[in-house]
């Protein structure tokens, strides 16, 4: 299992850098041709939404994204410091579900359905360290696979 981790400040403009980042790695992985821009554009919202997150919560600590290349699927792990609502413990929500009812953001919202809509697997979890959107996608020759 390779794994690569980028980690950037809390700045717009180093999206782009992490998409680039994530379409290499993904290429590299053996993620479809095809797939790659739904990648890109996921990787993208993710990462906006964690720099708006820290930019609107006044953190400094960077945004973390985790690639990781396994067996039959390659992941991706966007991560923000900002805790969830009350401090709850770790809860772990799917697709446009995801978005917390107190959050009210819409801005938020309309992130986590372009997310859901450009990845079938797509986990968002948030607890007191921060939250962290997993998406993964199969690599080639492992929907062949039993």
């Amino acid at each position: 299992m390779a794994t690569v981790e980028l980690r950037f400040s809390a700045q717009p403009e180093h999206v782009r850098t992490a998409r680039l980042v994530a379409a290499a790695v993904a290429r590299r992985a053996g993620v479809e041709e095809a797939v790659l821009d739904e990648v890109r554009l996921a990787v993208g919202e993710a990462c906006s939404r964690a720099v708006g997150l820290h930019r609107s919560n006044g953190l400094t600590a960077p945004v973390r994204v985790v690639l990781t290349e396994e067996d039959k699927t390659f992941s991706i792990e966007v991560g923000d410091e900002v805790p969830g609502p009350d401090g709850i413990p770790a809860e772990t929500v799917s697709g446009i579900a995801a978005v917390q009812e107190s959050e009210g953001d819409t801005e938020d919202e309309m992130g986590l359905a372009v997310i859901s809509g450009l990845v079938d697997d797509v986990e968002v979890t948030s607890g007191e360290s921060g939250g962290t959107i997993r998406m993964s996608w199969p690599v080639s020759g492992a929907s062949d696979l039993p």
